[in-house]
């Protein structure tokens, strides 16, 4: 278990001040200075030896990520741009760091910046973050007042700015290259790379999109040293980690962990349990919507990392952990989601405009037992001609619940089509 002296985010439940002058007694801006003194490249070395991967859901080496901006300028400037559009049904946790410890994202977007040579950094904010936006705004322009950024940022030599951009509530927005688009005021659709925002991003310039999460926590990697944070978690798993568990737990809550804790940890020790007792533990949901759920008779031995859960043939995402107890009607949880794809598809790819809308009318029919056997194969065949199909992951996103979902409770769905034709209800979605 995290002790409280590794915690990063310290204001997390906003029990504490959240102004700037809240912040500095935590420990935040403090010698900001001296680390951007030190240079770009020993920054960058830094977060590559920390091992901190990114905190968006990818899980791609932040470190290794900022080494692929130019070194030299070719005239054009660079940007930093922060994907604050939390919109993965779940995930629950960047909006946290945004309303109580903001301070920890504004000092992480100066250091970040500045190792990749960035005057500027926008953060796209998520269309429903009305309060995140306001909280967020009054500590931009309280480290404005102070000097921290600005001219000369915190007396570092470094000129920086620092821009809110509110989107309008598409979730199609928070992958990175529809985020660009729809930052230059354009459709948020995602873009065909290569070329990749390192090359050619916002209007055309080098830019690095990173999570929130993952730009917060650098001030702190960098003060402490990147040796005491990649001593949490397992090889290749470095780090501490927000957990946002909802769902059919006696407590559902976002708490800051190491990584690679047990599941069985995590739900005891901060969550009360589950609700009613292991026993009734029926599927989890381990990183948000996107990623396929893993029956709880296998989650209970599970340890929350990357590797892990890609070994389950699910992953930990945004590690937004969804709780689903013996009560749930998992055939009509994942027809939800269905539904939300469905929805929020962009429609530029044909597999993804037409597939998910064809997905979530089978699971309809699925939820009630009105379809046949063999429309199981059928939705799982279709689920392999949309995924890895399209120009960003949405088309991934909307076939894996429905794979894992078949995958796991096959049975389930063959009980609920069988009952229905011989007039049974008692294995018939409820109203």
């Amino acid at each position: 278990m995290l002790q409280d002296k590794d915690r990063i985010f310290t204001n997390i439940y906003g029990m504490h001040d959240r102004t700037l002058k809240g912040a500095q007694s935590r420990g935040h801006w403090d010698g900001t200075a001296g680390i951007i003194q030190k240079g770009r490249d020993w920054i960058v070395d830094q977060m590559k030896a920390s091992g901190l991967r990114g905190r968006g859901g990818a899980g791609f080496p932040t470190g290794l990520k900022w080494s692929f901006m130019p070194k030299e300028s070719d005239g054009r400037p660079a940007y930093l741009v922060v994907n604050a559009d939390e919109s993965e049904p779940g995930t629950c946790k960047d909006r946290e760091i945004m309303r109580h410890d903001p301070h920890t994202l504004i000092e992480g977007c100066l250091i970040a910046s500045f190792a990749m040579n960035a005057h500027a950094c926008y953060i796209y904010l998520r269309g429903e973050y009305i309060r995140e936006r306001e909280a967020l705004q009054t500590a931009i322009d309280e480290a404005y007042e102070a000097g921290l950024v600005g001219k000369n940022a915190s007396k570092s030599g470094w000129d920086f700015d620092i821009y809110l951009h509110h989107g309008a509530g598409a979730y199609i927005c928070g992958e990175e290259t529809a985020l660009l688009e729809s930052l230059e005021g354009k459709k948020g659709m995602p873009r065909m790379k290569p070329p990749f925002p390192a090359g050619a991003g916002l209007y055309g310039c080098p830019t690095t999109v990173n999570n929130v999460e993952s730009i917060a926590v650098v001030p702190t990697i960098l003060r402490r040293g990147p040796e005491w944070f990649a001593g949490f978690g397992r090889a290749n798993n470095a780090g501490t980690k927000l957990f946002a568990i909802s769902g059919h737990v006696n407590n559902p809550c976002v708490v800051e962990e190491a990584m690679s804790i047990s599941f069985e940890e995590l739900i005891e020790t901060h969550c009360g349990g589950i609700r009613g007792g292991w026993d009734n533990l029926k599927a989890v949901i381990p990183g948000g919507s996107s990623v396929p759920l893993i029956p709880g008779k296998d989650m209970r031995g599970a340890i929350m990392d990357f590797d892990y859960l890609r070994e389950q043939r699910s992953g930990l995402g945004t590690a937004a952990v969804i709780v689903m107890d013996n009560s749930t009607d998992v055939i009509k949880a994942i027809w939800r989601l269905s539904k939300f794809y469905k929805h929020e598809s962009c429609g530029q790819c044909t597999p993804c405009r037409e597939g998910t809308g064809w997905m979530m009318r089978v699971m309809d029919r699925l939820v009630w037992g009105d379809a046949e056997p063999e429309e199981i194969d059928m939705l799982l065949d279709v689920t392999k001609q949309v995924e890895g199909h399209t120009i960003c992951a949405l088309g991934d996103a909307a076939a894996w619940p429905i794979q894992g979902l078949i995958r796991h409770f096959r049975d389930e769905i063959e009980d609920r089509i069988k009952h229905k034709r011989t007039g049974s209800v008692s294995a018939v979605a409820a109203e």
